[in-house]
């Protein structure tokens, strides 16, 4: 049942965006929203709140504090049911001829909403060791997503332009986003390029050409290692004391042996577990832990980048191995990401602090996040010619590579994490800058890119005489898109929110 509501979030005769405002429009927003739209989108019953009564009361007289105001896995779980109702308050926004917002920007505002509430910020508290490990399993869930994704066709079929599109705007944009916030935030150049990095991921594309799912979303997947790899090498000579050539080649080893570490698993999980066994269930919970193992295991020895490519390639050979076979496990995965999602936004969110910023870092880092942005489009649109690509599709594919989410509040605040390991006030600094231009990225770029992917979808595609252009946001499979005769299908993980133009 979609029910549609309209809603009228009053804050005041005069808008104002002082930090004194906040928490009565948050007050507001929970005493006269919140309770006409939560029977709509959490259906509640009487067996509902006994059983999680119960479960509280087990978990209680097992952790004691823990699960009391203040402890770890009451906050988890706040942040998690908050982050969850921000998601679909969010999706209930329509407006008129626009497609929907994605859901992960109210789980971003929920955990926003938690940290900066006076008295709930104090109850809501989470170990920042806690954190940092569950937005590693959500960033092992969406690299074992994108190898399942992959498809060796679409590899062959349109590889030159899927190298190019991989790495160009990556490396492009990373360039520049240094070179900017080196001038304008006063970053050193280490620092600078690991914003660029951050900044270098983009959000996967689904094409399909005459139904021939030839998908570019294998570009953004080595879009993401790519990033992810430079990420880690600049996040490495940031905090080392050795050379920079010495953490160069360590960049270098930690791609070769993310690939080789990845083919032997991918082998091993081809073949195992035996076929007489439950295999989607098994297959799943090995690809699963191998790779949350992988992405852990990496950081336990120093070669962070290598877990994350490592996840991408054992994931990819085994969907590979296991051909018609992956659907079920990919469904699987797909239920997996929808309990991380919340938690990765929620948790994301809420290591920023409003106080605690600066107007004009806000400011100049919203400068270059645009200037990157319009970097991105310019190169994108140049490097898909001679892709077999009119002019409106090249403009399309410039609009879809865009968006920024997930990833980025993955790793977003990894230099933060790393800087208060170190406790250097000075690295914490530049580390709270990385992870406020990250959460701005995805503030900004989440929305613009599901605004621009939805309008420009059906003007911007070829259609014939006959044919009707149709646009239809909802869930599609996790393993393929539909077969259709000529469409651009567009899967961003906004929540489970994919797009799909049809022509």
């Amino acid at each position: 049942v979609q029910v549609e509501h309209k809603y009228k979030l009053y804050t005041g005769s005069t808008p104002s965006t002082s930090i004194k405002y906040f928490p009565h429009m948050v007050l507001h927003m929970v005493l006269h929203v919140v309770p006409h739209v939560v029977p709509h989108v959490v259906p509640v019953s009487g067996s509902s709140v006994c059983l999680f009564a119960l479960l509280f009361g087990v978990v209680w007289s097992i952790t004691g504090q823990e699960c009391l105001p203040g402890g770890n896995l009451f906050g988890l779980v706040i942040l998690f049911i908050c982050s969850v109702l921000g998601g679909k308050l969010v999706g209930l926004i329509q407006l008129p001829t626009l497609p929907p917002f994605p859901p992960l920007l109210g789980m971003l505002l929920a955990g926003l909403v938690l940290r900066n509430v006076p008295y709930i910020t104090d109850a809501v508290f989470i170990d920042t060791h806690w954190s940092a490990a569950l937005r590693n399993i959500a960033l092992s869930i969406i690299l074992t997503r994108a190898g399942l994704g992959l498809d060796p066709s679409a590899l062959r079929r349109l590889k030159a332009v899927c190298v190019r599109l991989a790495i160009g705007p990556c490396v492009v944009e990373a360039c520049c986003v240094a070179v900017v916030s080196h001038l304008l935030l006063g970053l050193p150049w280490t620092w600078g390029f690991i914003l660029g990095s951050n900044d270098g991921f983009s959000c996967s594309l689904w094409f399909c050409v005459q139904g021939i799912p030839t998908l570019l979303m294998a570009a953004g997947s080595f879009d993401d290692i790519l990033a992810i790899t430079g990420f880690s090498t600049c996040l490495g000579i940031a905090f080392s004391t050795g050379s920079t050539w010495m953490n160069i080649l360590k960049g270098l080893l930690e791609v070769v042996g993310g690939v080789i570490a990845g083919l032997i698993l991918g082998l091993f999980l081809v073949w195992f577990p035996s076929r007489d066994q439950d295999l989607v269930l098994r297959r799943t919970l090995m690809l699963l832990g191998l790779s949350i193992f992988s992405v852990f295991f990496s950081h336990v020895i120093g070669f962070a980048g290598a877990g994350g490519l490592c996840t991408l390639v054992l994931s990819f050979l085994a969907a590979l191995g296991w051909k018609t076979d992956k659907a079920p496990v990919a469904a699987l995965v797909g239920q997996s990401w929808d309990v991380f999602q919340p938690l990765l936004f929620g948790l994301i969110g809420a290591e920023i602090t409003i106080a605690t910023l600066s107007p004009s870092t806000v400011g100049l880092g919203m400068a270059c996040i645009l200037i990157g942005l319009v970097i991105r489009l310019l190169v994108t649109f140049l490097l898909v010619h001679y892709g077999g690509f009119n002019l409106k599709e090249k403009f399309f594919i410039a609009v879809a590579w865009l968006p920024k989410a997930t990833v980025q509040a993955a790793i977003g605040s990894k230099a933060l994490d790393m800087a208060r390991e170190e406790g250097d006030e000075v690295l914490m600094k530049f580390g709270l800058d990385v992870l406020t231009l990250a959460v701005l990225a995805i503030l900004t770029t989440a929305p613009i890119g599901a605004l621009g992917i939805g309008l420009a979808g059906p003007r911007l595609l070829p259609k014939g005489k006959e044919e009707e252009v149709q646009v239809v946001v909802g869930t599609l499979p996790d393993d393929e898109p539909p077969p259709c005769r000529r469409s651009i299908c567009y899967q961003s993980h906004y929540g489970g929110q994919s797009g799909l133009g049809s022509v």
